[in-house]
């Protein structure tokens, strides 16, 4: 395959893989954001390192580069590549990212539960659709997925819905816009971060649904590998 810095070859080998590892007695549920990347059930908090927003400006100077020159040039081409590479460079930035954030939430738990979101419909909202592609969910899962079929490590998908509105302590439902970010339950009282009760109320569905792994339509792990295959890092580059 052609990328903006060279030609590149992937080679996937038919092996089965596992990974044993030491059972940590940890079960977590994890509500994904914008705000922060993730937040677990017992309170960490992921940084949310928004590649594309820090390199806005960059890409946009790039652009105005390219908008300059004489088309059909060799300027224009040498202007085209450079803006390519940028895009490359974010683009594997984010894979790096969800790669090891995964494998390290991946290694710490014996049970992960995640929500079923689609995020396709999600972008839908044009005033979140770039800050939630930047995000990169969806890639983030399918490693997580990939690594617990790997390490044998338990992960459920559970219904998205009320898990910001409920409250996980009392289960009283407490409206809110999305730019509330503390939950603060007339009923019983509690008050924290509107993620973080998300994250427990995650965790206790999924600790409903048990007997149920993985998630809806994942049932192997040559499967959730065919989803991941195009992002892995395996890649021999053969020249410009």
């Amino acid at each position: 395959m052609k990328r903006a810095d060279g030609y590149y070859s992937q080679f996937l080998i038919n092996v089965e893989r596992s990974e044993a590892q030491p059972p940590t007695g940890k079960a977590v549920g994890i509500d994904l954001g914008l705000e922060y990347f993730y937040t677990d059930s017992e309170g960490n908090q992921i940084e949310n390192p928004r590649f594309l927003r820090k390199s806005e400006k960059a890409l946009k100077r790039l652009q105005r580069k390219v908008s300059r020159k004489k088309q059909g040039s060799n300027n224009l081409k040498k202007a085209i590549n450079k803006m390519a590479r940028k895009h490359l460079k974010v683009s594997r930035q984010r894979r790096e990212f969800a790669v090891r954030t995964a494998r390290r939430l991946v290694t710490s738990s014996d049970v992960i539960v995640y929500e079923d979101l689609k995020v396709s419909n999600l972008v839908k909202n044009h005033k979140l659709a770039q800050s939630i592609s930047d995000a990169a969910w969806s890639m983030f899962i399918n490693w997580v997925d990939y690594f617990a079929k790997i390490c044998g490590v338990q992960v459920m998908a559970v219904a998205p819905h009320f898990t910001s509105q409920d409250c996980h302590q009392c289960g009283i439902r407490v409206e809110k816009s999305l730019s509330t970010r503390t939950h603060q339950c007339p009923s019983c009282g509690l008050v924290e971060h509107r993620d973080l009760n998300a994250a427990k109320n995650i965790l206790a569905r999924g600790l409903e649904l048990k007997n149920t792994v993985g998630h809806t339509g994942i049932s192997t792990l040559e499967e959730t590998e065919s989803l991941v295959s195009s992002e892995r890092s395996e890649l021999v580059k053969f020249g410009h």
